[in-house]
């Protein structure tokens, strides 16, 4: 929002520099995004010029040649031009060669097009007049020829473009920006005054301007009020009121308009003129738009409008987007004699959803739809009835209509001195907490509590609609007397351990072992599309994750799987030609169980096989099994051993690839993982050609979250180890990590304590010829080893012989003898 200082000025006695200004508001919380100087530094080079002759430019359509007048009769210069809305007679700026304008632009004597010019004919804007740069600053007072233009407009002025914060609609205004100042300047704020002539007559009802009122959805619109105004005369807006608003980007347009921006702008309270003539059947309804219902704007766009959307409508037709912009069918023009006057409350969710689905925003709306002061409604409207009085004459007519009630806004919120002293940190004494709160009109009522000390009670204006809680007061109270004032004291800060939560840690170490194997971590959204959920869930029922209110298709369920946005991040890796072939991500996914939607921890993990470089040296190329040992740590480092892990294959679905995927866990121990091949089909409709091994790990959060007892340091044996090796025939169903945990636990029964089976693992699995049909042969290493001792042959002997007689009493395995 721009801030006149000049305007400023008429309420607040600002002694200040704009710097020291800019300061200020900064302090009590207004950015200052830009400071703009305007107006013109005394310059002899820019002066009051008349047009003798204008001709067309040879060599351009769209550009004239003009011979000025700038002092003496003699003192004529040829100056070419582009601007159309001048005249032979015309007095303009025109700045002659030395002159430099505002943006430190140097005139200099030039060819246009082949035509020479001594200066140049100016728009207020460019001489930091104004914004209009549609053409000439025609000075209708007729000047002298020769005077210098700053002699002309010798009041400068600073505009200063600050950012309100949404919660402080009251300062969308000078009066809400002045009020802000002074307080923290300790100065005076003067308001406006009105005068006896600016209030109508209420009782008279001769010839009235209206007949009627009527509001029929008065929860977007609890109160409304109209007045008006016989015999105003509609013209050009004097110079200081069109100054003033034009210093704040606003357009003159006539003095009725211009008189409900200033008070707009003043204020902060939107109003409206309507040309009563045009108000058919002198009546106005508040109501609700027709479904499909069209109006005309005043920037000339026919818009349509919706059931929910309030208008200002006469008998017949819509006159006004209610809080945003009027129509041209009750616009004030040159020839209105007779006005309405239109000051309103309006719902600030209704003006926000209108102008929303408008695509209109004006600066109505942008106030409306933050809240106006309900109690400054009727100031407003008088202070721009006596404005009106001023510059277009007229005369107060009745009734006034004031249709719907104020609602009760009176606040009051109690509060301690001690309270304040407490959240400031420091002891501000009682009389500088007051003098604070009444700069900022905050009334305060001195009471006692029980034991005797001040308790007070804070009357809340009804422009402050940001203050609800007593720790808002404190913050009022810190912002008016200066977070710079308070003293200087030690930080004292008692240390505290606390560990970091178990989810943190967890994503800490998967990230630090995963990067350390050259896995790229992602962050990908964790919404996804109906189809694909459908897909990756188990249970084939995406309603179960979908959105009630999606903002787009794309993204309307929870993701149940991180898979599908890692395929995504390495096709798009894949179709930019990078290296990326490994990536990983640790975030949230979402199931369903038991009727209920729960949310859970994952790991995904992704890597392509790709084709191996030319290299001196031979590498082993990733399969299942690397993929296999990465989910294994991944269980380990959150606390799951290693030796109780056992892994079931997973049949062939949309996901996996039969016989070459694997699942531990079930979700019932607190975890699934599920890992290895990507169903080849799939893979194509993904458009990748190459195979891809993955990792899918869920993990409750309550898992990770339990206790989990310390590890300790067991010593390791010093004495050799003893291995032998035996042959077992099986079903070709038989999984070989069964074998391995049914060889170990009779190894380790028959051993008791005398020593260890310390590994039990597979090194050649046959199949053909001397094994019948359906079987398979796994030939296994058992080791053995004591702590304390070197194991004697005759010992382990004995051992073996005892495991294999228990393989052929009570296991389905048979014993593969040589040859």
């Amino acid at each position: 929002m721009k801030i006149s200082l000049n305007w400023l000025k008429r309420y607040i006695h600002l002694e200040q520099t704009p710097e020291e200004i800019e300061e200020a508001l900064t302090q009590i919380g207004f950015e200052v995004e830009g400071i703009e100087k305007r107006g013109l530094s005394p310059s002899e080079n820019i002066v009051v010029g008349e047009v003798l002759s204008r001709e067309p430019h040879p060599n351009a359509d769209r550009l004239s040649v003009c011979q000025v007048q700038v002092g003496l009769e003699d003192d004529k210069r040829e100056i070419v031009c582009g601007a159309s809305n001048y005249k032979v007679g015309d007095r303009v700026p025109v700045a002659l060669v030395g002159a430099v304008l505002p943006g430190d632009f140097k005139i200099k004597k030039t060819k246009l097009r082949g035509v020479p010019s001594e200066g140049m004919m100016c728009s207020a804007r460019e001489l930091g007049l104004g914004d209009d740069a549609a053409g000439l600053m025609i000075l209708d007072q007729q000047p002298e020829i020769g005077t210098p233009i700053h002699t002309l407009f010798p009041t400068n002025d600073i505009i200063f473009d600050i950012e309100v914060t949404p919660n402080r609609p009251d300062c969308l205004s000078h009066i809400g920006i002045a009020r802000e100042l002074a307080a923290y300047f300790g100065l005076d704020c003067s308001y406006p005054e009105v005068t006896a002539s600016a209030h109508p007559p209420e009782n008279v009802h001769t010839h009235p301007l209206l007949k009627e009122v009527l509001i029929k959805k008065s929860s977007d619109c609890p109160h409304y009020t109209a007045y008006g105004i016989r015999g105003v005369k509609v013209g050009p807006s004097p110079d200081w009121l069109s100054t003033a608003i034009e210093s704040v980007g606003l357009r003159s347009v006539n003095n009725i308009v211009d008189i409900t921006n200033f008070v707009l702008i003043e204020l902060g309270q939107p109003l409206h003129a309507f040309d009563a003539a045009k108000i058919r059947q002198q009546t106005l309804v508040v109501r609700p738009a027709v479904e499909g219902e069209k109006i005309k704007t005043l920037d000339e766009k026919e818009r349509t409008l919706s059931n929910h959307m309030l208008v200002i409508a006469d008998a017949e037709r819509p006159l006004v987007v209610a809080g945003l912009m009027g129509s041209i069918d009750a616009e004030v023009e040159d020839a209105t004699t007779d006005i309405v006057l239109e000051a309103a409350y309006f719902n600030p969710p209704s003006i926000r959803r209108t102008s929303r689905e408008l695509t209109l925003s004006t600066d109505s709306s942008y106030r409306f739809e933050r809240g106006v002061d309900l109690r400054g409604i009727e100031f407003a409207a008088l202070r721009a009835i006596d404005l009106i009085l001023q510059v277009a004459g007229g005369e107060p007519c009745g009734p006034i209509f004031k249709e719907g009630e104020i609602l009760k806004i009176e606040r009051e919120i109690e509060i301690t001195p001690d309270f304040i002293r407490k959240y400031c940190g420091f002891g501000p004494d009682n009389q500088t907490i007051r003098t604070t709160f009444e700069a900022l009109e905050l009334d305060i009522q001195v009471n006692q509590d029980q034991e005797g000390n001040e308790a007070w009670k804070v009357a809340i204006p009804s422009f402050r609609g940001d203050l609800e809680r007593p720790i808002d007061l404190v913050e009022e109270f810190l912002r008016i007397h200066g977070t710079a004032n308070i003293p200087s004291a030690p930080v004292q800060v008692k240390g505290m351990h606390r560990e970091d939560d178990p989810l943190y840690t967890y994503g800490t170490k998967v990230t630090e072992s995963l990067v350390g194997q050259r896995f790229n971590q992602c962050v990908n959204y964790s919404l996804r599309t109906a189809s694909e959920v459908k897909e990756w869930l188990d249970d084939a029922n995406p309603e179960t994750l979908a959105l009630s209110n999606p903002l787009s298709s794309d993204q309307s369920h929870l993701r149940p799987s991180l898979l599908p946005g890692l395929l995504d991040t390495l096709k798009l890796n894949q179709d930019h030609k990078t290296r990326g072939d490994r990536f990983f991500e640790i975030g949230r996914v979402f199931r369903k169980h038991e009727e209920q939607l729960i949310e859970l921890v994952s790991v995904g993990l992704i890597a392509m096989q790709v084709p191996e470089a030319p290299s001196w040296i031979k590498r082993k190329p990733l399969d299942f099994y690397t993929v296999k040992n990465i989910g294994i740590e991944l269980l380990r480092l959150a606390g799951v051993n290693p030796t109780t892990i056992e892994f079931q294959p997973l049949p062939s679905t949309h996901i996996w690839q039969e016989g070459h995927a694997a699942r531990a866990g079930n979700g019932i121990d607190g975890f699934d993982l599920r890992l290895g091949l990507l169903n080849l089909p799939m893979l194509k409709e993904w458009k990748i050609s190459n195979l891809i091994l993955a990792i899918d790990l869920v993990l409750l959060p309550e898992f990770l979250k339990r206790e989990q007892p310390l590890p300790h340091f067991r010593p390791f044996s010093h004495f050799p180890s003893v291995s032998k090796d035996l042959a077992l025939v099986m079903d070709e169903s038989v999984l070989a990590g069964q074998v391995c945990h049914d060889l170990k636990t009779i190894a380790n029964t028959v051993a008791k304590d005398a020593f260890k089976t310390e590994l039990v693992k597979v090194f050649d699995v046959y199949t053909g010829k001397s094994l019948p049909e359906g079987k398979k042969s796994l030939a296994l290493t058992l080791e053995f080893r004591a702590p304390n001792r070197t194991l004697k042959d005759n010992e382990v002997n004995h051992v073996f012989e005892c495991i294999q007689q228990q393989i052929s009493t009570q296991t389905p395995y048979q014993i593969r003898s040589e040859g």
